[in-house]
C-alpha cells in the first residue's frame, strides 16, 4: 500500500462532493455545514441562515456539498424568495424608498442598493450624509477620543529639545 491510497474507501465519499455551490453571484464552500456556508453570503446571517435551512427542510449541520441537487435547488429556491418564508419584520429592505416593496436583497445588489443610499442621503444633505461626506461617525458614536485618523496628536518632545538647543 502506499501512503499515497486512503485505506477507509474514501474517494468514493469525496467524488460525492461538490466544492462550490452558486447561488446568485456567489459561489459558496461546499464542503461547510448548509448553515456555516450560507453566511459567507453578503445579507445573509446566521440566524437567517437557520431559517433558510428549515424552511428548505434541509438537514443544517450536514455539509452542503454532499446534499442531492433538489435539496441544493430547495435551498437556492428560499435563498431568492426569502421574503416568503419569513415575516415581514426579517427582511433587509422593508418598504423600498423608491418602489415601496418589501424584499430581501443578497450579494451584490446589496452592496449597490446600500451605496445608493447614501449617496441619496448625500444629494439632500441629511445629518447622515453630511456626515457620510465628511467622514465621521454617523450613527452617534464618540469623536472625542476614537477614530483619529490625522496621526498622533500630542507634544513632540524631541522637536521642542531641537528648537532648545538652537536658541
Amino acid at each position: 500500500m502506499s501512503a499515497e491510497e486512503p485505506q477507509d474507501g474514501s474517494p468514493e465519499e469525496e467524488e460525492d462532493l461538490r466544492y462550490f455551490i452558486r447561488i446568485g453571484q456567489t459561489d459558496l464552500d461546499g464542503t461547510k455545514t448548509v448553515e456555516r456556508s450560507l453566511t459567507d453570503m453578503k445579507g445573509i446571517g446566521k440566524r437567517t441562515a437557520r431559517i433558510i435551512a428549515d424552511a428548505a427542510e434541509v438537514n443544517r449541520t450536514a455539509l452542503f456539498g454532499k446534499l442531492p441537487e433538489d435539496e441544493i435547488d430547495a435551498v437556492v429556491d428560499v435563498v431568492e424568495n426569502f421574503e416568503d418564508h419569513s415575516p415581514e419584520w426579517m427582511v433587509n429592505r422593508q418598504k423600498d424608498f423608491f418602489s415601496g416593496e418589501t424584499a430581501h436583497i443578497t450579494g451584490s445588489d446589496l452592496e449597490e442598493k446600500r451605496r445608493h443610499d447614501i449617496n441619496r442621503m448625500k444629494m439632500i444633505s441629511s445629518y447622515k450624509g453630511v456626515r457620510h461626506q465628511r467622514g465621521q461617525k454617523v450613527r452617534g458614536q464618540r469623536t472625542k477620543s476614537t477614530g483619529r485618523t490625522e496621526g498622533t496628536i500630542g507634544v513632540n518632545v524631541e522637536e521642542i529639545k531641537e528648537a532648545q538647543a538652537e536658541e
